[in-house]
């Protein structure tokens, strides 16, 4: 996908996760009901891999390696519970915050890169997808449902 498809994609995908849980009150966003997790867990983990990636996408701007030395991500699992942690103790309305200005500067530095960087199989767009699109679609059907439960 080019750039304009990808950012277009990212935006929606985003739009998509917030309708999802715009709304919910306190007691809604922290019910348990995706494994040990509540939907400030989902979302500050969220944003914590678009505020790491939006760091990727900055040194890859500036010509360097999108993952900075000695750091490993291939551990998910970790960096999923470090970033729900981050934010456990968080309203809902402060998680929500958080999320949206992360996303923000995530679209930032997505938009900052030049055309060339994307394209099927570019490093721009498997991060985009992994920690944009991709990701949020994977976490909304858990998320509509949990709306629907509250009865939103």
């Amino acid at each position: 996908m080019d750039k304009q498809t990808v950012i277009k994609d990212v935006e929606t995908a985003f739009g998509e996760l917030l309708a999802a849980v715009q709304g919910l009150d306190e007691r809604a966003m922290g019910t348990v009901f995706y494994g040990t997790w509540d939907a400030r867990d989902i979302l500050a983990h969220i944003a914590g891999w678009q505020q790491t990636m939006t760091g990727a996408l900055e040194r890859m701007a500036r010509g360097e390696r999108p993952t900075p030395e000695g750091v490993d991500y291939s551990d998910e699992n970790a960096w999923n519970a470090k970033f729900a942690l981050a934010l456990k103790q968080q309203s809902a309305p402060t998680v929500m915050a958080c999320l949206q200005q992360g996303f923000a500067n995530y679209l930032r530095a997505a938009k900052a890169l030049p055309e060339d960087r994307f394209g099927e199989g570019k490093t721009v767009n498997r991060i985009l997808e992994a920690s944009g699109y991709g990701h949020c679609r994977e976490h909304l059907p858990a998320l509509k449902e949990l709306r629907a439960q509250a009865g939103g």
